[in-house]
């Protein structure tokens, strides 16, 4: 556990480091298009909209449970998604992909 925790820290370092050198001139994230991306790669595993439906799989959480969890961020969903979990396969995304599916999958959190 202390692995992972230290792991998630160091994701979220490097994470804030990339956001922070990433300038004036990156376009801002953009959840709309996060969805369009997250729906194309993300959902043969994840339930990636609000109501959870979709094709998901059992065992793993939904976008809305993940950005519901008490220690969800924006840096720190883009830093799991850029360093996966064992389980979950590298994603063929870039840089401002991360960031709007990390954006998109925050707008989960407010109930609509």
């Amino acid at each position: 556990m202390r692995g992972e925790v230290r792991a998630s820290i160091i994701s979220g370092v490097i994470i804030l480091g990339f956001f922070a050198s990433a300038g004036h001139t990156q376009p801002r994230p953009d959840p709309e298009r996060g969805h369009e991306v997250a729906t194309r790669v993300c959902r043969a595993c994840h339930a990636v909209d609000r109501d959870s439906s979709g094709k998901g799989e059992a065992d793993i959480p939904s976008f809305a449970v993940t950005a519901r969890q008490p220690w969800a961020s924006t840096e720190y969903v883009a830093a799991r998604i850029q360093h996966p979990h064992p389980k979950m396969p590298g994603l063929p995304l870039n840089a401002q992909e991360v960031r709007d599916v990390a954006t998109y999958i925050m707008t989960l959190k407010r109930p609509d």
